[in-house]
């Protein structure tokens, strides 16, 4: 037995089940774009700890903030006394995601914590209760986050769910609408948002719409422009709050700060975490000033929120996206990705779509291109053989039939032709062998 095997023996023992494993990957180091397992077997990785290490693993100038910040203060909470870390964060996340004029921003430690604190403050600034979301949706698995997200399988067991929330259809194409254009399909989810207002929730009573722009979890999702657009007007017209959650889409993932900068709208509330801090846990809520301060003291924060080694971390990784320049080398590795997955399309019919923005793409696999047969045990089948050859990937999607990547922006020309070529070759091998058998199997 391996170390990793002992690895993997030792967890099942010790951690609860309910911790979901993905595989029986183990990582003792880690570099750049590369992981390395406990046995010192090296792994391309395109997942990036699910899209956190934009800067990639240990970035020597951010491991450097946290040994000279862990050194100084460790600990001391933010309501118990104000320290520099946390402050100059604040001030840096207000000038890279203004929200249109002034703006106000809090810390706390998951992207879950944000999306929980960003409908406070849009109940407290509104009045209302009510929160519209999205199937698709992944928000965490708080119970207020679990309400929100869409899949079930991430909340089995785990009700009674919170009450006033309301989920409509992501306004996404549907095997349903390939006779459909993008503004067809636009016009039919936001009259479908209009009809909610008059048969499910009245507008006065709606706190909230809270939506990923490009959906995680949810399989790469991307929301029309005039969808957004649309959904600023409506909320403008109700003074309803709207927020994007982009804990997956910010720091650089998409080729910009935050991904609503490619839809020229700008929302009440941001969520964000993930690639924030390098690989520290902290993430915020950004917002409009005037939204931000209708809230009453003491009812956001927490005793770890905004930990100043996480700031500092966070502070360092926000200097190394500037310094590295990867919102141009986002947009340079998600053209290669996209190019690469279009160009498999072509060949393997069992690739249905290729979608995404920026560095953050993914392709879509149906058994013999029946769009009623998600290809789950395939993308499976894939994602195993290629973490064999030294390359780790995720599948996303209600079904799991969708293949991601959220490599590190810091890698290489060639690594990320190598990691390509193993999933490109992996596809090949096994969609060639027979998808018919692969759709079903959960």
């Amino acid at each position: 037995m391996g170390r990793s095997d002992e690895l993997v023996r030792r967890r099942e023992e010790v951690v609860c089940r309910g911790v979901g494993r993905l595989s029986t990957m183990t990582a003792a180091e880690a570099r750049g774009a590369i992981i390395v397992d406990a046995d010192g077997r090296e792994f391309i990785d395109f997942a990036g700890g699910i899209g956190v290490l934009n800067v990639g693993h240990s970035d020597s100038e951010v491991v450097r903030a946290i040994q000279e910040q862990a050194a100084a203060l460790q600990h001391t909470c933010i309501h118990v006394a104000t320290y520099e870390p946390y402050v100059a964060l604040c001030e840096k996340l207000v000038e890279l995601f203004p929200h249109g004029g002034r703006a106000k921003a809090m810390l706390v430690s998951t992207g879950a914590e944000a999306v929980e604190n960003a409908i406070k403050i849009a109940r407290q600034a509104t009045g209302r209760t009510g929160v519209i979301c999205f199937t698709g949706a992944f928000h965490g698995r708080t119970t207020l986050c679990a309400t929100l997200t869409s899949k079930v399988d991430y909340k089995k067991g785990c009700g009674a769910f919170m009450p006033d929330v309301y989920r409509l259809p992501f306004p996404r194409r549907a095997p349903t609408d390939a006779e459909l254009s993008e503004g067809e399909i636009v016009e039919r989810e936001l009259a479908r948002l209009r009809s909610a207002f008059r048969d499910t929730i009245a507008p006065a009573d709606v706190a909230t719409i809270i939506i990923e722009l490009i959906q995680g979890e949810g399989g790469f999702n991307v929301a029309p422009k005039a969808y957004i657009r649309g959904l600023r007007e409506m909320c403008d017209e109700h003074e309803i709050v709207l927020i994007f959650d982009e804990v997956q889409t910010a720091f650089a993932r998409t080729g910009r700060w935050a991904a609503s900068e490619h839809y020229g709208v700008v929302p009440d509330l941001s969520t964000l975490a993930k690639s924030m801090g390098g690989g520290m846990p902290i993430a915020a809520v950004v917002g409009k000033a005037e939204v931000m301060d209708r809230v009453s003291p003491g009812t956001l924060g927490g005793t770890y929120g905004g930990n100043p080694v996480a700031c500092a971390a966070a502070l360092a990784t926000i200097s190394q996206i500037e310094r590295l320049g990867l919102n141009e080398r986002a947009i340079e590795v998600g053209d290669a990705i996209r190019s690469r997955f279009d160009a498999l399309r072509a060949r393997v019919p069992a690739i249905t779509d290729v979608r995404g923005l920026g560095a953050m793409v993914a392709m879509e696999l149906h058994a013999d291109a029946d769009l009623d047969r998600p290809a789950t045990a395939l993308v499976r089948e894939i994602i195993d053989g290629c973490r064999g050859r030294g390359l780790l990937l995720i599948a996303a999607g209600l079904e799991s039939n969708v293949i991601r990547v959220l490599c590190p922006l810091v890698i290489t020309d060639e690594q990320l032709e190598r990691g390509l070529s193993i999933l490109e070759e992996e596809t090949l091998r096994r969609a060639g062998a027979g998808v018919a058998g692969a759709a079903g199997r959960h």
